[in-house]
């Protein structure tokens, strides 16, 4: 399938005019790692790729003098707007432009070059705008959001249900607020991290986690690090061996217990 992505240069704002960087054009060169040039493909990819763009061929005796060559001249011309390459590859796994695909993947392995813009360092020089990677990215950013305004409409309809969310995505103790503020605080929890509320959300141990907050809110159950504690007795090393501890029937009458205090201290 088809597919292109472009270098482009990191922005630097020097005491140089705009139309003067505009005009500039820099290249990406070779370096060398150890006493042999960076290479973009090597083994196998090296013969299936070069093999026909050499004057050799791989099983000649000067290949390896006309690779050693090839790698030690790769140059990339990088103007202001950056330069497109066509990366993708064949049904057959052969590339539809060889020289640009080269160049790209010898750009992934040069230590001047961020594999994206989010990527860049004091280092990079350069970095790879892939479109439709961020396309992607985007429309993945979006899917989550659906997902979590589909938990939050659940979840306004049932004021419970929206505690137990709460009381596991802040520190507001729920039962001090409104259904209105509850909801109103939901929604802003859920707009700062979507994937963290459909997680609470959806967790079919919710009531369980939800009930276990309260109950340490409450001072009923301590926790001492990830420790959660009954008095002297360990319950769980983490909140996930707590649950598993107070699920288990043999253990339903600490469980019976605990309900039982809580509702003492809500009243």
């Amino acid at each position: 399938m088809k597919k292109t992505v472009t270098i482009r240069r990191k922005e630097l704002l020097g005491h140089l005019p705009k139309e003067v960087r505009v005009s500039a054009i820099t290249k990406l060169g070779s370096i060398y790692v150890g006493r042999q040039p960076l290479k973009g493909v090597e083994g196998d990819e090296e013969k299936k790729f070069l093999n026909g763009v050499l004057d050799v061929s791989y099983d000649h005796v000067d290949w390896p003098k006309h690779i050693k060559r090839f790698w030690a001249e790769m140059s990339i011309k990088i103007p202001f707007e950056g330069v497109q390459l066509e990366v993708g590859l064949d049904d057959n796994g052969q590339p539809y432009n060889v020289d640009q695909y080269l160049k790209y993947r010898f750009a992934v392995k040069h230590p001047h070059v961020a594999l994206n813009k989010e990527d860049l360092t004091g280092t990079n020089r350069f970095y790879i705008h892939d479109e439709n990677k961020d396309i992607l990215k985007k429309n993945a950013d979006i899917q989550t959001r659906k997902d979590a305004d589909k938990e939050f409409i659940k979840l306004s309809a049932e004021e419970k249900q929206m505690t137990r969310v709460l009381r596991l995505m802040s520190d507001l103790n729920p039962d001090t607020l409104t259904r209105e503020q509850k909801e109103n605080t939901l929604y802003s929890l859920k707009e700062a991290s979507p994937k963290k509320f459909t997680r609470i959300a959806k967790d079919k141990n919710l009531a369980l986690k939800a009930e276990i907050e309260e109950l340490v809110s409450a001072g009923i159950l301590r926790k001492i690090g990830n420790q959660i504690i009954y008095i002297d007795d360990v319950l769980g090393e983490t909140l996930a061996d707590t649950i598993v501890y107070l699920k288990d029937k043999k253990n339903s009458s600490t469980l019976t217990v605990l309900r039982a205090k809580l509702k003492e201290a809500v009243i």
